[in-house]
Parts: C-alpha cells; structure tokens; sequence
C-alpha cells in the first residue's frame, strides 16, 4: 500500500528545518502560505503562480495597509513555496508595494533608561540591562548560551543573528558580577534537571547529530532559562528552554507607567538607545554599526537622524 504524499505545508516545514531557519520563521512563513490559499478560495499553489501572488500582494498593500516589512515578509515567504517546496520560478513580480515609512526610532534620554531600569529587578531586569548594555536585540538576548559570554575578555559572541553570522560586542564591566551570580544560579537548576533525567536542551543546526551529548553540557544551556520545561513543538522532547519575551514585554510596559515615560516603549527601544547614546558620546558610526551588526552602514544611519531630531540640530528663533 503506497504511503498518502505529505501535505503541502507539513512539506514547506520540512524544507525550512532542512535549511535550518529558525522556529518563529517556520510559524511566519506557514501563516502566510495558509492566508494566501485562503485568499484565492483554497486553491492549490500548484495551480497558481505569478499573478495570483502579485494579486495577494497588491490586496495587503491596498486593502490591509501592511508596513513594507510586512508585506516583504509575505513575499519571501511565498518565493520560498515555490522555489524550494513547488520547485517553480515565479519571474519577475509587479505587484503594488507597500510604502517605506520615514519612521524615526523610538529612544530613551540616559536618565529615561535609568529611571526604567530602576523600577525592573530580577532576571528580567538583568535582560534589559544586557539589551541596553551590549545592544542585543530580544531575540539575541534570550538566545544567548554560557559559551556565548566570555567575562575574562569582557565581551559577548552573538551568534545565529539574522545573517547567520557571528558578531563580538562589549560586556559592561557592572554586568559582569550581576550575571555571574545569575549563573550560579542557573547551573544549580541544570544541575537539578539532569538529576531528575531532563537537562536537554535545542541544539542549532545539526550540532546534536556531529555532538550527540552536548545537548546537556552546561555550555550549551541559555543564560535565561524559563522557569520551567516545556515540550519543544519541532521534537516533542521535555526541554527547558529560555525565557519567553511576552513576559519580558508585559514587565517592561509595567515599569514604563510607573515611571510615567510618555513614549512608545519596546525592548527593542534599549537597542536604539544604546546605538544612539553611542554616537552621543562620539564613537564613529563604523564602530557602532560593527557592534549593531549591522551589514550596510545606511541602517546604522538612521540614529543620526535621531540625533539631529527637532529642527536638524538647528537653533530655534524662539530661543535666541
């Protein structure tokens, strides 16, 4: 009896792990095939092609009003269907685009950041400071492993990043006793967990196959792990893994009314400070874009912009 084919988006989950994307790009990119065929009434994309992805596109731009972010998303997330799951070249695309926002980042005064950072204690607290400190996004920040911090060189390795490069950054010296105290603590739990017969954790790539027992060695376990284990939706093993930002984002909105900072806050708002209050302090815009880990300069480029807000740096009649 030959075996039923695979479905379609049980084959795209496959091509994106062979590839080794990450788990939030899986779930993003199913999201979007699974709205596209719900567009065009459930049709097989086997069946359709170019014009019906530039009709797809076209209606997020003009009816859902997407970001252009957004409505990339979209497009790679479609462009992978057909290039590595359908095996079909789509050619050259016209559909309507999203207009690019001039939208100017969100940043925090130093006494702001302070003033923040003093109303978060805890382990979430610690995570703000390293996003702040060492200019991590979220992602990065809950991702890093033990290995990942090197307090002798006084420096953090952010690894796996969009680029699936590797970048060096600082590790500010009043971080350094804090997060070591932190991991005392954090080992005793692994400890624990290995007693009790867990103590895995989600190896990148294909790491657990070239190293079958790093997967419970204590360099591999993250710096934030969550409170408790949970069974990983690609394996179904029994891990602990790391902290879930929506508990982060849900303590930093608290801290922000209390101190009654009228701005649109996110984690994501440390990282542009940190950028910023960089070239306050006249470092050169390579370094901190090195740091950022940026690829083209333009994107570090924009926190100039943010410095030379409120009439580009020049001096209002009014207060001549």
């Amino acid at each position: 009896m030959e075996s039923r084919p695979r479905k379609l988006l049980d084959q795209v989950r496959d091509a994106i792990r062979l590839k080794h994307y990450s788990y939030r790009t899986e779930q993003s990119y199913v999201g979007w095939i699974r709205r596209y065929i719900l567009f065009h009434n459930k049709q097989h994309p086997k069946d359709m092609g170019r014009a019906e992805v530039e009709a797809f596109l076209t209606h997020l731009a003009v009816e859902g009003q997407v970001s252009a972010s957004t409505q990339n998303q979209a497009l790679s997330a479609l462009l992978f269907l057909y290039r590595h799951v359908l095996n079909q070249d789509l050619g050259a695309l016209d559909a309507i685009r999203a207009k690019r926002s001039n939208y100017l980042p969100t940043v925090l005064t130093k006494g702001e950041v302070r003033s923040v950072l003093d109303n978060i204690s805890g382990v979430h607290g610690l995570v703000i400071r390293v996003l702040y400190g060492s200019g991590l996004r979220l992602s990065e920040g809950l991702g890093l492993r033990i290995k990942d911090i090197d307090f002798a060189q006084r420096q953090i390795v952010v690894r796996d990043t969009k680029g699936n490069e590797s970048r060096v950054t600082m590790l500010p010296n009043s971080l350094i006793e804090p997060l070591q105290e932190h991991l005392r603590k954090v080992k005793r739990l692994h400890e624990l967990d290995l007693e009790q017969g867990y103590g895995s954790v989600y190896l990148p790539f294909a790491l657990k196959r070239k190293y079958p027992h790093a997967d419970r060695a204590w360099i591999w376990q993250f710096v934030f792990p969550s409170s408790g284990r949970s069974r990983d939706p690609r394996s179904g093993i029994i891990r602990r893994h790391h902290l879930h930002e929506s508990g982060l984002q849900k303590t930093l909105k608290q801290a922000v009314r209390a101190v009654g900072i009228a701005k649109r806050v996110g984690c994501h708002t440390f990282r542009h400070s940190f950028a910023t209050h960089l070239l306050e302090d006249g470092y050169d815009i390579r370094t901190v874009q090195e740091l950022l880990g940026h690829k083209d300069v333009k994107t570090t480029m924009i926190y100039t912009h943010v410095l030379n807000r409120g009439g580009k740096g020049v001096r209002s009649p009014l207060d001549v």
